[in-house]
């Protein structure tokens, strides 16, 4: 019983490592991205699998499944990194078994994701590394500032920093943008 555990904290840890060094970030060690202000912000909306930065989860329960290369938290899980806040009732990590790299996380069930005065929510988001897309699926809201966009289903390109919003079975996407405050 103790070598399960073990491993599967070993598996956890993988995760982490692997989370935190993609490689992006291994070819970049050391060199920092920054301006005049301090380090420069990931521009794409979700975690950076450049940052160096923890990322830090709470969960009710973990559980790592060698079988399935996955890692799995359930239960009020709140993930965080730098700016960037993961709330879900269900998040679970695969990995691949022969890199143990990232290959995707998947967030179900009251999923609310908030960067600075941008939220989504949804009640499924899924981050797909290798294409470098997230997707929201189930009522899914982007909202930022006081702009806000509704749909059955949102997928973010995060290279391309661009967004495409379906309406889902007959239903349409509704939009709201407000014009900036005159000065």
């Amino acid at each position: 019983m103790k070598r399960g555990v073990g491993i599967g904290f070993l598996v956890i840890t993988i995760f982490l490592h692997v989370f935190l060094t993609s490689p992006e970030a291994q070819t970049k060690k050391g060199e920092a991205r920054t301006d005049e202000k301090g380090p420069k912000a990931a521009s794409g909306f979700g975690f950076s699998t450049t940052s160096r930065a923890p990322i830090d989860i709470t969960s009710d329960t973990v559980e790592a499944s060698q079988k399935e290369n996955s890692v799995t938290f359930k239960g009020n899980v709140v993930a965080k990194q730098e700016d960037i806040t993961l709330y879900a009732n269900t998040v679970v990590v695969y990995y691949n078994p022969d890199t143990k790299k990232l290959k995707e996380i998947m967030a179900v069930g009251n999923v609310k994701i908030v960067q600075l005065d941008r939220r989504a929510t949804g009640q499924k988001a899924t981050f797909q590394q290798d294409a470098n897309k997230v997707t929201f699926e189930g009522d899914a809201v982007l909202r930022e500032g006081e702009n806000v966009i509704r749909g059955e289903r949102i997928i973010y390109y995060v290279d391309e920093e661009r967004s495409v919003v379906e309406g889902g079975k007959g239903g349409r996407v509704t939009t709201t943008i407000t014009s900036g405050k005159k000065e």
